[in-house]
């Protein structure tokens, strides 16, 4: 413990120089690490779990490197949430209710070329909204999707009706 001191310095925000450049550079891996443990989904299509993970490991990160917060102790604290998230992450997939609670559900927003627009009042969704995910799937009318749904990510996907 003496040599981590030694390395990082005091937790006081006056570390020397050289003591910052080392928090960096443990703090780097460090990162990387927990980023390893998380899974890349933490940092694609963001749940609000993954957001949270996301704020709290960048904040815990922040403090420990500047010294306004217990080196260590962040550290141990940081990692603990990775882990408890990599946990609830492997947890979800064998747990509907716990998939549900924790990721919500996927939306029907409009079926048939009609838009459901309770669901898209429910869910504060408006009609450039709606548009806006059917144009990113190359559609200009809703008339011409079959389906849209907004995914537990936050996603418009988009089921265009076929063409007989």
């Amino acid at each position: 413990m003496e040599l981590i001191q030694a390395i990082v310095g005091p937790d006081d925000g006056t570390p020397s120089i050289a003591q910052f450049c080392a928090r960096a550079l443990i703090l780097f891996f460090y990162g990387l690490l927990c980023i390893r443990i998380a899974g890349r989904r933490t940092f694609s299509n963001l749940s609000p779990l993954d957001i949270i993970v996301a704020v709290v490991v960048g904040s815990n990160v922040s403090r420990a490197m500047t010294g306004k917060a217990p080196f260590v102790p962040a550290l141990a604290a940081t990692l603990l949430f990775v882990i408890l998230h990599r946990v609830i992450a492997m947890a979800t997939v064998r747990s509907n209710f716990l998939s549900k609670f924790v990721k919500g559900s996927a939306v029907t927003l409009l079926r048939g070329g009609e838009p459901d627009r309770q669901a898209m009042l429910r869910h504060h969704i408006s009609d450039d909204d709606l548009l806006e995910g059917l144009r990113m799937e190359q559609l200009e009318n809703p008339a011409d999707a079959e389906l849209a749904t907004m995914e537990r990510g936050g996603k418009i996907s988009v089921i265009p009706k076929r063409k007989n």
